[in-house]
């Protein structure tokens, strides 16, 4: 791929960093991701207005762009690639939890309303399903598969209930790194929790 020469200097940055992904440097996902996911999740905190599925999408947007980096055309910028996915993919699920509260209400031919639209659903998230279960087997389990950086993080904020800047004086390490690296641990343990579902 070349480089689209009206792109921003940023835009450029972002391009090198998916060259690089694409030939499987992890440290470039790592990167993208560091530079997006703030703004991804309050935009689409924006538009389900509740953190945790907010932040579930926003692990979900990252998981779709990754995988389907070689589909990626320099056509735009990788930020507006990755904002439309992560638009489209909040879309869907707000139709399918509209849909879901509608059937479970019987309200067919009634006008839509906020009560329909109800943030505090059953269905619990991959948070939600990670804290109630934290002290479990299973998921001690998974947390052990994962690299010692991220299982010390993991333990740290969820098992010690420190708080990010506790992990931070602890580890002598930037705010802003634990939060990335807590954000990519919180990724792997929910593809762990996807893959066995069925267990939990």
């Amino acid at each position: 791929m070349e480089i689209n020469p009206n792109f921003s200097e940023k835009a450029k940055v972002d391009f090198v960093l998916v060259q690089k992904a694409l030939e499987g440097d992890q440290a470039a996902y790592s990167e993208l991701m560091t530079r997006y996911k703030e703004s991804i999740f309050f935009m689409l905190l924006k538009m389900v207005n509740n953190r945790e599925d907010a932040m579930d999408l926003t692990i979900e947007t990252f998981g779709k762009a990754f995988e389907n980096i070689e589909k990626y055309k320099p056509e735009y910028s990788f930020s507006t690639w990755l904002f439309k996915i992560g638009t489209n993919n909040c879309i869907d699920f707000i139709r399918k939890k509209k849909m879901k509260t509608v059937s479970i209400d019987e309200t067919y031919g009634e006008d839509n309303d906020d009560r329909k639209y109800d943030p505090a659903e059953k269905s619990m998230n991959p948070e939600d399903t990670f804290i109630n279960k934290q002290k479990s087997n299973l998921m001690h389990t998974f947390v052990e598969k994962l690299s010692p950086r991220y299982r010390q993080l993991v333990v740290l904020r969820y098992f010690e209930e420190k708080s990010y800047e506790e992990i931070s004086a602890q580890l002598d390490l930037p705010l802003g790194t634990i939060k990335a690296q807590l954000f990519r641990a919180r990724d792997l343990l929910y593809n762990m929790m996807k893959r066995n579902k069925e267990k939990l």
